[in-house]
């Protein structure tokens, strides 16, 4: 039956008086024993000879339970395989030397190998290696292919800003804390990708797409990171989507509908205001008696303006000294 943990703070006390109680311990073991070897009991020289070496072998085996916490490190100890609790405060404590300190994200020797790291690990490295970090991290996943509401295959990449607060779920309730929350990103990468379109199509601009509603989507997104992490005893800061475009599959395709789109869009907005300078010129000229124009003349004036207005290049003006009869 699975438990879900709960994190509390280990006993511990002062490293230092520990330190110099432990030292004076070994050094008085060291000076008793030529005393003890003069005495004449053997049962005296016998109880001496073995409280010194009790108390050397004590206090030796002691200062495997001084431990030093760093700023934005914890360690999580477990005793006979029990928890007993998280050193979270920094500085310098003893804790019961048969407690271990665990940390399921630490490498091992044979993953060191499969990275060409041969050498060994020094004694500050085995020490932090079996810390829970606690400071502000980043996640950024591989690109992966999604597919959106409209079903167009997105590259998409995220990046998700994250802290451990809870050692103990995160290290007894989940496997590996790491792996977890990546695999849970891409999962709600997913599932929110799949609810918006990449871009607005057609006359559904005020529709949310994945290009304009940036802000939403990242809150959504870091709000489904959230509740999926829950368990781990993590806390997800910020999630943003850093990368998107389309599947090269069909990007050339959907760049020219892009391109389509643009070019119509600016055609309607060239003819509407065209057809509003024909209307003001029209109405200048009536309204100030300049020329009286028939129906005829009105229209070929508007085919006029029209084509000079819409055209793409510039237009050869053309003198007509006749009648348009």
């Amino acid at each position: 039956m699975s438990r879900n943990y709960q994190e509390k703070t280990v006993k511990t006390r002062d490293g230092f008086s520990f330190l110099i109680g432990s030292a004076s311990l070994q050094l008085a073991s060291c000076i008793l024993l030529p005393t003890i070897a003069q005495i004449k009991s053997p049962a005296l020289v016998a109880a001496g000879v073995i409280s010194c070496v009790a108390g050397i072998i004590v206090s030796t085996l002691g200062y495997a339970g001084l431990k030093i916490a760093r700023p934005n490190e914890a360690y999580v100890f477990t005793l006979f395989g029990t928890y007993c609790g998280t050193l979270r405060k920094p500085g310098f404590y003893w804790v019961n030397p048969f407690a271990s300190a665990i940390n399921p994200t630490a490498k091992s020797v044979v993953d060191r190998l499969s990275e060409g790291t041969s050498r060994p690990e020094t004694k500050a490295e085995t020490s932090r290696k079996n810390t829970v970090s606690l400071k502000t991290l980043t996640l950024n996943n591989d690109l992966q292919k999604i597919n959106d509401k409209q079903g167009n295959p997105l590259i998409v990449g995220i990046v998700v800003v994250w802290r451990v607060v809870d050692t103990a779920k995160a290290v007894f309730n989940v496997g590996n804390y790491k792996e977890f929350l990546s695999i849970q990103c891409d999962s709600a990468l997913r599932n929110i990708v799949r609810l918006y379109p990449y871009d607005a199509g057609g006359d559904i601009e005020s529709e949310k797409t994945l290009r304009s509603s940036g802000i939403e989507i990242a809150e959504n997104l870091r709000e489904e990171i959230q509740s999926k992490t829950c368990a781990a005893g993590l806390e997800i800061l910020e999630a943003k989507i850093t990368h998107l475009s389309y599947a090269p599959e069909i990007a050339s395709v959907m760049l020219q509908r892009q391109q389509a789109t643009a070019i119509v869009s600016a055609r309607q907005m060239i003819v509407d205001g065209a057809v509003g300078m024909v209307e003001m010129a029209l109405a200048k000229l009536n309204d100030n008696d300049i020329v009286r124009l028939d129906e005829e003349r009105k229209a070929v004036m508007v085919s006029n303006l029209l084509l000079a207005l819409c055209a793409n290049r510039d237009v050869q003006p053309v003198v007509n000294s006749g009648s348009l009869y």
